[in-house]
């Protein structure tokens, strides 16, 4: 009698198990196919890999090789059922593409044949195993978020800058703590991301894995409230029906644990809220790039009723006049916010008076001198941080050259070591560069105090566009003193906020003038 053909699946999840759980599992398929004339022709093994959801390469390069297969495999052998699919609807789903080939899934533990009482009891067993991996998944979750109350570390890989200790608690890995720093002071400084990205690859900094930088990286960094001493868990949506997880799609604050001062800080919170705030401002404005007339204020304005932004709007009034004003976007576009308008030229002119009025004048000079003088004390007080950070790094990177030339001298000639050796080369220069530059600066802040002069000398051109109200030209600057406006139903908020860009440095020197409607 001719041996029936038969192809082999299994598998090993991630809860506990490990090779030997496979070795058992084909142990148990070869003595079956052995006892019952069965002649094996392929197998597909998948580690680590979960059930419940049919994303499984192995898992997938079986139903394909089944689907095209012209020799006559007449059936898939598991070990158990579940080692096929803890989930009813993918079970039954490929297994009717099986059957459609006269292939059926044939389990060695669970001896069932065609039979009516067979298929219901087959039913029960897959029921049973997808409640099991349900139930293990709620369990998971329970003792998770035990862990995130008490802020422990749940798995994964730590943020960059911090390790975990055997305790489970956050520690700050000082030298991946000083790329952060750097992420963050560059970003608010006005630093492209290309720029970022140079500068740490250049000083030899690595990602969490060991990699260089890319603009990804730097995304979820800034984007991460941990690094203010926030411990925050369960932000994140977890996988849909199609097993994909979004990690753009965050839950609902009341899903989210956070703990505050649950982990060590590494970036102050005023320094955080500053990088929000250019996030923000670097996304395009709807329409922007499209507009015939001159908006002051775009990027800077928002709906106080919604939140949305602003835009500039353009009709005919019932004269036929043109009416030029903001209006919110989602009233513009969804039809959702009740905000009304405000006309362009009545709220810019307000803006340019009170700018005059709070900050371009002799009385507001003094305060800024010192407020900058402070930011340049704190700017001096980083470097210095900075710079002990590169004199260890540059020690490490002249030990691992040691030990390349050490082992070159010893005969150990390859490629590798050559380009790991000029790699190493390129970052101590770099490093060197660095370290001369942060030493210079720290002298000519020792030395240079800003003066009210100075300040007076750099508003003198841009209070000129201002007292002529030459619009296109305050737009190019407007960015630099103004944080934001918001416009409410009865009233307008104006947050001013100067930034000194010859220092490169921002102050946040804030006044607030209101406008009522």
């Amino acid at each position: 009698m001719a041996a029936k053909k038969a192809v082999v699946y299994a598998r090993f999840s991630s809860d506990n198990q490990r090779d030997e759980s496979i070795d058992a599992q084909l142990r148990a398929i070869n003595e079956y196919a052995d006892k019952n004339n069965i002649k094996i022709v392929n197998q597909f093994i998948d580690r680590a890999k979960s059930a419940t959801s049919d994303k499984r390469p192995e898992f997938q390069n079986m139903i394909k090789f089944c689907e095209a297969d012209t020799t006559g495999i007449s059936m898939v052998i598991v070990h158990k059922l579940d080692r096929f699919s803890r989930d009813k609807y993918d079970s039954a789903m490929y297994k009717q593409k099986l059957k459609v080939k006269g292939i059926r899934v044939v389990s060695v533990l669970e001896n069932l044949d065609n039979s009516p009482e067979s298929l219901i009891l087959e039913s029960v067993i897959e029921g049973m195993a997808q409640y099991y991996s349900a139930n293990l998944a709620r369990e998971v979750a329970k003792g998770q978020k035990e862990n995130a109350l008490k802020a422990l570390h749940n798995g994964g890989d730590a943020p960059l800058g911090y390790d975990v200790a055997h305790d489970k608690t956050y520690i700050v890995n000082e030298e991946e703590a000083q790329a952060v720093k750097i992420i963050f002071d560059r970003y608010v400084q006005g630093y492209s991301y290309s720029k970022i990205i140079d500068e740490l690859n250049n000083l030899g900094y690595k990602t969490k894995r060991g990699n260089k930088f890319g603009k990804n990286s730097l995304h979820g960094i800034l984007n991460n409230e941990k690094y203010t001493g926030v411990y925050v868990f369960n932000k994140t949506q977890r996988k849909g029906v199609d097993g994909k997880r979004n990690g753009h799609k965050q839950k609902s604050d009341d899903e989210i644990i956070k703990v505050e001062g649950g982990m060590p800080a590494i970036i102050n919170k005023e320094i955080f809220a500053q990088a929000q705030e250019m996030i923000q401002k670097r996304k395009k404005t709807p329409g922007a790039h499209k507009a015939t007339t001159t908006y002051l204020l775009t990027g800077l304005i928002r709906c106080g009723e919604c939140g949305h932004a602003m835009q500039g709007n353009k009709r005919k009034d019932s004269y036929g006049n043109d009416y030029i004003s903001y209006r919110c976007g989602c009233r513009k576009q969804k039809r959702e916010c009740s905000n009304r308008e405000i006309k362009r030229d009545y709220l810019e002119e307000f803006i340019l008076q009170e700018l005059e009025n709070n900050i371009l004048n002799d009385e507001a000079i003094p305060v800024l001198s010192k407020a900058l003088n402070e930011k340049m004390n704190d700017k001096n007080e980083s470097n210095a941080e900075l710079l002990k950070n590169l004199e260890q790094k540059l020690e490490k990177v002249n030990k691992e050259i040691n030990n390349i030339l050490n082992a070159i001298m010893n005969g150990i000639v390859n490629n590798m070591l050559k380009d790991k050796l000029d790699e190493l080369e390129q970052v101590k220069l770099n490093l060197d560069l660095k370290m001369n530059e942060l030493k210079t600066e720290n002298k000519s802040v020792d030395s240079v105090a800003i003066t009210e002069e100075q300040i007076r000398g750099m508003f003198s051109r841009f209070k000129d566009f201002v007292l002529e109200r030459n619009i296109p030209e305050c737009k190019k600057f407007i960015g630099d003193y103004i944080k934001e406006v918001i416009v409410y139903k009865d009233h307008v908020e104006v947050v001013f906020n100067v930034v000194f860009s010859f220092v490169e440095d921002k102050v946040n020197y804030n006044i607030q003038c209101i406008l009522h409607r």
